[in-house]
Protein backbone atom coordinates (compact mmCIF):
# COMPACT_ATOMS: atom_id res chain seq x y z
CA UNK A 1 0.00 0.00 0.00
CA UNK A 2 2.83 2.48 1.11
CA UNK A 3 4.52 1.64 -2.58
CA UNK A 4 0.99 2.49 -4.26
CA UNK A 5 1.15 5.66 -2.48
CA UNK A 6 4.73 6.72 -3.28
CA UNK A 7 4.01 5.75 -6.68
CA UNK A 8 0.92 8.65 -6.74
CA UNK A 9 3.22 11.45 -4.80
CA UNK A 10 5.96 10.81 -7.54
CA UNK A 11 3.85 10.22 -10.78
CA UNK A 12 2.27 13.22 -11.80
CA UNK A 13 0.17 11.73 -14.47
CA UNK A 14 -1.41 9.81 -12.02
CA UNK A 15 -2.54 12.68 -10.27
CA UNK A 16 -5.53 13.42 -12.06
CA UNK A 17 -7.21 10.09 -11.19
CA UNK A 18 -6.81 10.86 -7.86
CA UNK A 19 -8.34 14.45 -8.31
CA UNK A 20 -11.12 12.71 -9.85
CA UNK A 21 -12.30 10.78 -6.93
CA UNK A 22 -12.03 13.47 -4.52
CA UNK A 23 -13.81 16.02 -6.96
CA UNK A 24 -16.37 12.95 -6.83
CA UNK A 25 -16.43 13.13 -3.10
CA UNK A 26 -16.34 16.88 -3.15
CA UNK A 27 -20.07 16.23 -5.05
CA UNK A 28 -21.16 13.88 -3.04
CA UNK A 29 -20.73 15.97 0.29
CA UNK A 30 -22.70 19.10 -1.27
CA UNK A 31 -25.86 16.97 -2.80
CA UNK A 32 -25.53 15.08 1.41
CA UNK A 33 -25.29 18.90 2.46
CA UNK A 34 -28.57 20.01 0.25
CA UNK A 35 -30.25 16.99 1.10
CA UNK A 36 -30.12 14.45 -2.11
CA UNK A 37 -29.04 11.25 -2.08
CA UNK A 38 -25.41 10.95 -3.83
CA UNK A 39 -25.29 7.13 -4.41
CA UNK A 40 -28.84 7.16 -6.19
CA UNK A 41 -27.21 10.59 -7.88
CA UNK A 42 -24.51 8.65 -9.23
CA UNK A 43 -26.30 5.44 -10.13
CA UNK A 44 -29.01 7.73 -12.06
CA UNK A 45 -25.37 9.31 -13.54
CA UNK A 46 -24.49 5.94 -15.01
CA UNK A 47 -27.85 4.31 -16.05
CA UNK A 48 -28.34 7.41 -18.10
CA UNK A 49 -25.11 7.07 -19.92
CA UNK A 50 -25.02 3.16 -20.67
CA UNK A 51 -28.86 2.53 -20.30
CA UNK A 52 -29.54 2.11 -23.77
CA UNK A 53 -28.03 2.70 -27.39
CA UNK A 54 -29.66 5.95 -27.72
CA UNK A 55 -28.33 7.49 -24.27
CA UNK A 56 -24.53 5.80 -25.42
CA UNK A 57 -24.82 7.48 -28.67
CA UNK A 58 -25.80 11.16 -27.35
CA UNK A 59 -23.41 10.44 -24.57
CA UNK A 60 -20.72 9.99 -27.38
CA UNK A 61 -21.83 12.94 -29.29
CA UNK A 62 -21.52 15.19 -26.25
CA UNK A 63 -17.38 13.77 -25.85
CA UNK A 64 -17.42 14.54 -29.51
CA UNK A 65 -16.26 18.75 -29.71
CA UNK A 66 -15.00 18.46 -25.95
CA UNK A 67 -12.22 16.00 -27.18
CA UNK A 68 -11.75 17.66 -30.20
CA UNK A 69 -10.98 21.32 -28.53
CA UNK A 70 -9.13 19.83 -25.41
CA UNK A 71 -6.50 18.14 -28.17
CA UNK A 72 -6.54 21.71 -29.80
CA UNK A 73 -5.54 23.51 -26.52
CA UNK A 74 -3.06 20.54 -25.38
CA UNK A 75 -1.35 21.37 -28.74
CA UNK A 76 -0.91 24.47 -28.42
CA UNK A 77 0.11 24.03 -24.33
CA UNK A 78 2.47 21.58 -25.74
CA UNK A 79 4.45 24.43 -28.09
CA UNK A 80 4.75 26.63 -25.11
CA UNK A 81 1.37 28.57 -26.15
CA UNK A 82 -1.72 29.36 -23.95
CA UNK A 83 -4.88 28.84 -26.75
CA UNK A 84 -7.45 30.38 -25.08
CA UNK A 85 -9.17 30.88 -28.29
CA UNK A 86 -10.27 27.42 -28.91
CA UNK A 87 -14.18 29.01 -28.40
CA UNK A 88 -13.69 30.83 -31.31
CA UNK A 89 -12.08 29.11 -33.82
CA UNK A 90 -14.61 26.45 -32.84
CA UNK A 91 -17.44 28.94 -33.90
CA UNK A 92 -15.81 29.76 -37.38
CA UNK A 93 -15.18 25.89 -38.26
CA UNK A 94 -18.83 25.54 -37.55
CA UNK A 95 -19.60 29.00 -39.81
CA UNK A 96 -17.30 27.99 -42.63
CA UNK A 97 -19.04 24.30 -42.61
CA UNK A 98 -22.16 25.77 -42.88
CA UNK A 99 -21.50 28.28 -45.40
CA UNK A 100 -20.38 25.11 -47.88
CA UNK A 101 -23.15 23.07 -46.69
CA UNK A 102 -25.87 25.58 -47.41
CA UNK A 103 -24.27 27.50 -50.73
CA UNK A 104 -22.28 24.56 -52.67
CA UNK A 105 -24.26 21.91 -53.94
CA UNK A 106 -22.30 18.73 -55.23
CA UNK A 107 -22.76 14.72 -55.01
CA UNK A 108 -21.68 13.53 -51.15
CA UNK A 109 -18.27 12.31 -52.06
CA UNK A 110 -17.20 15.81 -52.33
CA UNK A 111 -19.52 18.27 -50.62
CA UNK A 112 -19.11 16.75 -46.87
CA UNK A 113 -14.74 16.14 -47.46
CA UNK A 114 -14.99 19.76 -49.00
CA UNK A 115 -17.14 21.67 -45.91
CA UNK A 116 -15.10 19.63 -43.44
CA UNK A 117 -11.76 20.61 -44.86
CA UNK A 118 -12.95 24.27 -45.40
CA UNK A 119 -14.52 24.22 -41.46
CA UNK A 120 -11.01 22.75 -40.19
CA UNK A 121 -9.04 25.46 -42.47
CA UNK A 122 -10.95 28.76 -40.86
CA UNK A 123 -10.84 27.25 -37.33
CA UNK A 124 -6.35 27.33 -38.51
CA UNK A 125 -6.65 30.25 -39.96
CA UNK A 126 -9.04 31.68 -36.55
CA UNK A 127 -5.61 30.42 -33.96
CA UNK A 128 -3.08 31.37 -36.98
CA UNK A 129 -4.30 35.02 -36.70
CA UNK A 130 -3.35 35.44 -32.77
CA UNK A 131 0.16 33.15 -34.07
CA UNK A 132 1.01 35.72 -36.66
CA UNK A 133 0.40 38.70 -33.92
CA UNK A 134 2.44 37.25 -31.13
CA UNK A 135 5.86 36.05 -33.79
CA UNK A 136 5.43 39.34 -35.83
CA UNK A 137 4.45 41.87 -32.70
CA UNK A 138 4.86 40.27 -29.64
CA UNK A 139 1.08 40.20 -28.58
CA UNK A 140 0.71 38.15 -26.25
CA UNK A 141 -1.66 34.74 -27.42
CA UNK A 142 -4.08 35.08 -24.20
CA UNK A 143 -5.02 38.58 -24.90
CA UNK A 144 -5.56 37.97 -28.68
CA UNK A 145 -7.50 34.72 -28.89
CA UNK A 146 -9.91 36.40 -25.69
CA UNK A 147 -10.53 39.04 -27.96
CA UNK A 148 -11.17 36.79 -31.59
CA UNK A 149 -13.62 34.97 -29.25
CA UNK A 150 -15.94 37.34 -29.44
CA UNK A 151 -14.81 38.59 -33.13
CA UNK A 152 -15.87 35.22 -33.69
CA UNK A 153 -18.72 34.77 -32.12
CA UNK A 154 -20.41 38.02 -33.59
CA UNK A 155 -19.03 37.75 -37.05
CA UNK A 156 -20.56 34.27 -37.39
CA UNK A 157 -24.09 35.97 -36.15
CA UNK A 158 -23.39 38.58 -38.62
CA UNK A 159 -22.67 36.16 -41.66
CA UNK A 160 -25.81 33.71 -40.83
CA UNK A 161 -27.93 36.91 -40.46
CA UNK A 162 -27.05 38.63 -43.38
CA UNK A 163 -26.30 35.58 -46.07
CA UNK A 164 -27.76 32.31 -44.70
CA UNK A 165 -30.44 33.03 -42.68
CA UNK A 166 -34.16 31.28 -43.04
CA UNK A 167 -36.69 33.83 -43.07
CA UNK A 168 -38.42 33.74 -39.69
CA UNK A 169 -36.62 30.84 -38.25
CA UNK A 170 -33.77 32.45 -36.59
CA UNK A 171 -31.74 30.08 -37.90
CA UNK A 172 -29.72 29.20 -41.17
CA UNK A 173 -30.68 27.58 -43.73
CA UNK A 174 -30.47 23.38 -43.74
CA UNK A 175 -27.16 22.27 -44.49
CA UNK A 176 -27.46 20.00 -47.80
CA UNK A 177 -28.11 16.02 -47.12
CA UNK A 178 -25.50 15.63 -49.80
CA UNK A 179 -23.16 17.01 -46.56
CA UNK A 180 -25.03 16.54 -43.51
CA UNK A 181 -26.28 13.50 -43.62
CA UNK A 182 -23.52 11.66 -44.89
CA UNK A 183 -21.48 12.96 -41.86
CA UNK A 184 -24.70 11.82 -39.42
CA UNK A 185 -25.29 8.27 -41.10
CA UNK A 186 -24.00 6.35 -38.15
CA UNK A 187 -27.50 7.60 -36.34
CA UNK A 188 -29.42 4.69 -37.39
CA UNK A 189 -27.28 2.22 -35.46
CA UNK A 190 -27.92 3.48 -32.19
CA UNK A 191 -31.43 4.37 -32.22
CA UNK A 192 -31.32 7.47 -33.71
CA UNK A 193 -28.90 9.02 -31.37
CA UNK A 194 -27.23 12.33 -32.70
CA UNK A 195 -24.02 9.91 -33.50
CA UNK A 196 -22.14 11.16 -36.58
CA UNK A 197 -18.32 10.46 -38.01
CA UNK A 198 -17.18 12.98 -35.96
CA UNK A 199 -16.08 10.58 -33.21
CA UNK A 200 -14.36 8.46 -35.30
CA UNK A 201 -12.28 11.81 -36.64
CA UNK A 202 -11.51 12.72 -33.47
CA UNK A 203 -9.64 9.52 -32.27
CA UNK A 204 -7.37 9.70 -35.57
CA UNK A 205 -6.65 13.57 -34.27
CA UNK A 206 -5.28 11.77 -30.97
CA UNK A 207 -3.20 9.68 -33.22
CA UNK A 208 -2.27 12.37 -35.23
CA UNK A 209 -1.47 14.56 -31.92
CA UNK A 210 0.96 12.03 -30.67
CA UNK A 211 2.46 11.01 -33.84
CA UNK A 212 3.08 14.45 -35.29
CA UNK A 213 4.60 15.83 -31.91
CA UNK A 214 6.65 12.71 -30.98
CA UNK A 215 7.86 11.16 -34.05
CA UNK A 216 8.14 13.75 -37.30
CA UNK A 217 10.85 16.56 -37.21
CA UNK A 218 8.10 19.31 -37.67
CA UNK A 219 6.63 18.44 -34.12
CA UNK A 220 10.18 18.27 -32.24
CA UNK A 221 10.91 21.60 -33.49
CA UNK A 222 7.89 23.03 -32.18
CA UNK A 223 8.47 21.18 -29.09
CA UNK A 224 11.65 22.64 -28.87
CA UNK A 225 10.47 26.00 -29.31
CA UNK A 226 7.78 25.44 -26.89
CA UNK A 227 10.81 24.30 -24.07
CA UNK A 228 12.92 27.34 -25.00
CA UNK A 229 12.22 29.74 -27.73
CA UNK A 230 15.99 30.94 -27.37
CA UNK A 231 17.58 27.50 -27.47
CA UNK A 232 15.62 26.93 -30.35
CA UNK A 233 16.42 29.95 -32.48
CA UNK A 234 20.02 28.80 -31.37
CA UNK A 235 19.87 25.49 -32.84
CA UNK A 236 18.45 26.90 -35.86
CA UNK A 237 14.75 26.36 -35.67
CA UNK A 238 12.44 29.18 -37.14
CA UNK A 239 11.00 30.22 -33.59
CA UNK A 240 8.52 32.93 -35.48
CA UNK A 241 6.81 30.32 -37.80
CA UNK A 242 6.64 27.57 -35.64
CA UNK A 243 4.61 30.01 -33.54
CA UNK A 244 2.36 30.36 -36.44
CA UNK A 245 2.06 26.67 -37.57
CA UNK A 246 1.42 25.33 -33.81
CA UNK A 247 -1.60 28.16 -33.52
CA UNK A 248 -3.15 27.27 -37.02
CA UNK A 249 -2.81 23.02 -36.05
CA UNK A 250 -4.66 24.19 -32.57
CA UNK A 251 -7.23 26.20 -34.48
CA UNK A 252 -8.05 23.68 -36.79
CA UNK A 253 -8.39 20.88 -34.13
CA UNK A 254 -10.76 23.43 -32.92
CA UNK A 255 -12.48 24.14 -35.97
CA UNK A 256 -12.96 20.31 -36.24
CA UNK A 257 -15.40 20.30 -33.45
CA UNK A 258 -17.48 23.11 -34.63
CA UNK A 259 -17.43 21.26 -38.52
CA UNK A 260 -19.27 18.20 -36.74
CA UNK A 261 -21.16 19.89 -34.28
CA UNK A 262 -23.15 21.63 -37.63
CA UNK A 263 -22.95 18.56 -40.04
CA UNK A 264 -23.48 15.26 -37.62
CA UNK A 265 -25.69 17.07 -34.95
CA UNK A 266 -27.14 20.36 -35.92
CA UNK A 267 -27.12 20.13 -39.65
CA UNK A 268 -27.31 24.19 -39.33
CA UNK A 269 -26.12 27.25 -37.29
CA UNK A 270 -27.76 28.93 -34.98
CA UNK A 271 -27.26 32.39 -34.23
CA UNK A 272 -26.13 32.97 -30.99
CA UNK A 273 -25.70 35.63 -28.11
CA UNK A 274 -23.52 33.59 -26.31
CA UNK A 275 -20.72 30.94 -26.49
CA UNK A 276 -21.71 27.45 -27.20
CA UNK A 277 -18.83 27.17 -24.06
CA UNK A 278 -17.16 23.69 -25.78
CA UNK A 279 -14.10 25.90 -26.36
CA UNK A 280 -13.59 26.58 -22.81
CA UNK A 281 -14.05 22.89 -21.49
CA UNK A 282 -11.95 21.93 -23.83
CA UNK A 283 -9.35 24.20 -21.50
CA UNK A 284 -10.10 22.12 -18.50
CA UNK A 285 -10.19 19.09 -20.43
CA UNK A 286 -6.38 19.58 -21.57
CA UNK A 287 -5.30 20.72 -18.19
CA UNK A 288 -7.12 17.14 -16.63
CA UNK A 289 -5.34 15.39 -19.09
CA UNK A 290 -1.60 16.83 -18.56
CA UNK A 291 -1.76 17.70 -22.25
CA UNK A 292 -1.05 14.42 -23.34
CA UNK A 293 -3.09 13.21 -26.28
CA UNK A 294 -4.72 9.78 -23.92
CA UNK A 295 -4.78 12.10 -21.17
CA UNK A 296 -7.11 14.39 -23.02
CA UNK A 297 -9.13 11.71 -24.45
CA UNK A 298 -9.98 10.10 -21.09
CA UNK A 299 -10.47 13.92 -20.24
CA UNK A 300 -13.51 14.71 -22.68
CA UNK A 301 -14.57 10.78 -21.57
CA UNK A 302 -14.76 12.01 -18.55
CA UNK A 303 -16.41 15.62 -18.92
CA UNK A 304 -18.64 13.99 -21.67
CA UNK A 305 -19.91 11.31 -19.01
CA UNK A 306 -20.64 13.83 -16.57
CA UNK A 307 -22.25 16.34 -18.85
CA UNK A 308 -24.99 14.05 -20.66
CA UNK A 309 -25.55 12.30 -17.44
CA UNK A 310 -26.49 15.76 -15.34
CA UNK A 311 -29.94 14.75 -16.82
CA UNK A 312 -30.12 11.84 -15.70
CA UNK A 313 -29.42 12.41 -12.04
CA UNK A 314 -32.17 15.84 -12.47
CA UNK A 315 -34.64 13.42 -13.28
CA UNK A 316 -33.63 9.90 -11.43
CA UNK A 317 -32.31 11.51 -7.96
CA UNK A 318 -34.15 15.23 -8.43
CA UNK A 319 -30.50 16.38 -8.20
CA UNK A 320 -29.95 20.28 -9.86
CA UNK A 321 -27.85 19.97 -12.90
CA UNK A 322 -25.27 22.45 -11.55
CA UNK A 323 -24.25 20.19 -8.90
CA UNK A 324 -22.37 18.30 -12.03
CA UNK A 325 -20.78 21.90 -12.89
CA UNK A 326 -19.76 21.90 -8.78
CA UNK A 327 -18.29 18.03 -9.31
CA UNK A 328 -16.45 19.54 -12.78
CA UNK A 329 -14.52 22.47 -10.95
CA UNK A 330 -13.64 20.54 -7.95
CA UNK A 331 -11.92 18.50 -10.11
CA UNK A 332 -10.39 21.04 -12.17
CA UNK A 333 -9.26 22.28 -8.91
CA UNK A 334 -7.83 19.23 -7.64
CA UNK A 335 -5.64 19.00 -11.06
CA UNK A 336 -4.76 22.57 -10.45
CA UNK A 337 -3.73 22.38 -7.13
CA UNK A 338 -1.59 19.01 -7.27
CA UNK A 339 0.31 19.79 -3.69
CA UNK A 340 -2.64 19.09 -1.92
CA UNK A 341 -3.14 15.51 -3.66
CA UNK A 342 0.77 15.07 -3.03
CA UNK A 343 0.08 16.35 0.69
CA UNK A 344 -2.79 14.44 1.39
CA UNK A 345 -1.11 11.17 0.38
CA UNK A 346 2.09 11.77 2.20
CA UNK A 347 -0.41 12.50 5.46
CA UNK A 348 -1.79 9.09 4.40
CA UNK A 349 1.22 6.83 4.10
CA UNK A 350 3.04 8.95 6.93
CA UNK A 351 -0.09 7.57 9.05
CA UNK A 352 0.10 4.16 7.36
CA UNK A 353 4.33 4.11 8.61
CA UNK A 354 3.36 4.95 12.38
CA UNK A 355 0.25 2.59 12.62
CA UNK A 356 2.56 -0.55 10.80
CA UNK A 357 5.30 0.66 13.84
CA UNK A 358 3.52 0.44 16.58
Amino acid sequence: MNKLIRAFTKDSALVPLVAIVLGLIVGAIIMLIGGYDPILAYRSLLETVFGNRYDFGETLTAITPILFTGLSVAFAFRTGLFNIGAEGQYIMGMTGATIIGVTVHLPWYIHAPLAVVVGAICGGIWGMIAGYLKAARGVNEVITTIMLNWIALHLANYLVNRFLLEPGKGRSYMVDDSASATIGWLSRFMDDARMHWGMFFALLCVIFFYAFLWRTKQGFELRVVGSNADAAAYAGINVNSGVVKAMFISGALAGLAGVFQVLGVFHNQVIAASHTGHGFDGIAVALLGGNTPLGVLLGAILFGTLSYGAAGMSFGADVPPEIIRIVIGSVIFFVAAPGIIRWLLKRVSGKKRKEEAI
